[in-house]
């Protein structure tokens, strides 16, 4: 939003952004100096609410005004509130209004070791002790933190970030504005052995690609593997978090979520808009359908349909799994209960027995 004042108003941020401020025409003249959450905004803040269990803090709040989505009942509210459709989505938009990364100036810088061959588009910027390898391609911006390295061959697209530490490997393509965060690896090998006559293990060349497509944001930590044969794709808006593992021939679907500590074992298919929740791990050569949701540390062994939302290990429909759960807890009064009844039983037996002798046990 390049036209907003340096010190906008509520009323400008609103505008902008193409919300409504809802309170006195004073309070929307208030200049806001940053976003804050309920408790810790201050009287030039804006915060948001998105939950209703959070509807009483909010009654509490000291900030300038609530960003507040389209139905949400305000009475009470001790501050004039900017109306939007979604709450949590337009504190994300003005949140990224103030709040300026880390963006060094273009040049390469004396410790930088460039390949002849190498590419390199407009207004690149390259860190300390950065490697960048023969016949590499840097499109216009792309930036490259300290001690990034980048193998031959490998391709980036515009406007593209690499934090300090990031390897890319061999002929790895990456789109347009892809962010990639510290100590990532993409393209190492994937893990691929042929066992020998006397059980030890023959390498498997793991010669396939790995394309990750305009718009994907991956976390730190995370590695991305490349295949024998064929590709790995990570398609268009994916989002991964931190210490995620993408086995080889792997395909992510676009505008999907990876949370941290995902696995997804080799020629897996993830689906379109699917998030896998913290610690899921998926086994390989299985498909997971388009909107699928799978709660944290679930695991998945078998195809999963379209849309579903799965829970547990193995795997099952979400409110199944709440079923099992609740179930599980009442497990040791059961087996108590069970136990009485085989004592009760014991005794019955005995009884009978002794009443008539000719009775078998």
């Amino acid at each position: 939003m390049n036209h907003l004042p340096s010190a906008p108003t509520l009323r400008d941020l609103a505008a902008a952004f193409g919300y409504t401020v809802e309170g006195t025409a004073d309070a929307a003249e208030i200049v806001i100096t940053g976003v804050a959450g309920l408790d810790e905004a201050g009287p030039t803040e804006l915060t948001f609410l998105s939950n209703p269990r959070y509807a009483a803090k909010a009654r509490t709040t000291r900030a300038a005004a609530i960003i507040v989505s389209q139905g949400v009942a305000t009475e009470g509210l001790p501050c004039p509130v900017v109306r939007a459709p979604d709450a949590y989505l337009a504190f994300a938009r003005m949140a990224g209004w103030f709040y300026r990364p880390p963006r060094p100036s273009p040049g390469i810088h004396p410790t930088a070791i460039i390949a002849p061959s190498a590419r390199l588009g407009a207004e690149v910027s390259v860190g300390p002790y950065v490697v960048v390898g023969e016949n590499v391609v840097l499109g216009d911006r792309v930036r490259l933190f300290a001690h990034t390295v980048i193998y031959d061959g490998a391709r980036i697209g515009d406007d593209s970030v690499l934090h300090a530490h990031v390897v890319i490997r061999e002929q790895v393509e990456l789109g347009c504005r892809v962010t990639v965060h510290n100590h990532v690896t993409i393209g190492c090998d994937g893990f691929g052995y042929a066992k020998r006559p006397d059980g030890s293990w023959e390498k498997i060349p793991q010669a396939g690609r790995v394309i990750i497509e305009d718009d994907v944001e991956i976390g730190a930590g995370t590695q991305i593997d490349r295949p024998s044969v064929g590709e790995t794709r990570i398609r268009r808006g994916a989002k991964l978090d931190n210490l995620v593992q993408i086995g080889h021939a792997v395909e992510v679907g676009e505008d999907t979520l990876l949370c941290a500590q995902v696995g997804i074992a080799g020629s897996a298919t993830i689906g379109s808009r699917v998030i896998l929740a913290g610690q899921v791990g998926v086994a390989g050569h299985l498909t997971i359908g388009d909107g699928v949701t799978a709660l944290a540390q679930s695991g998945i062994p078998n195809d999963v349909p379209a849309g579903q939302q799965v829970a547990g290990y193995p795997a099952v429909d979400r409110r199944q799994w709440l079923r099992v759960s609740a179930a599980q807890a009442r497990l040791p009064d059961l087996l108590k209960h069970v136990q009485h009844l085989e004592a009760r039983l014991k005794a019955l037996e005995l009884a009978a027995r002794e009443k008539d002798p000719s009775r078998k046990g």
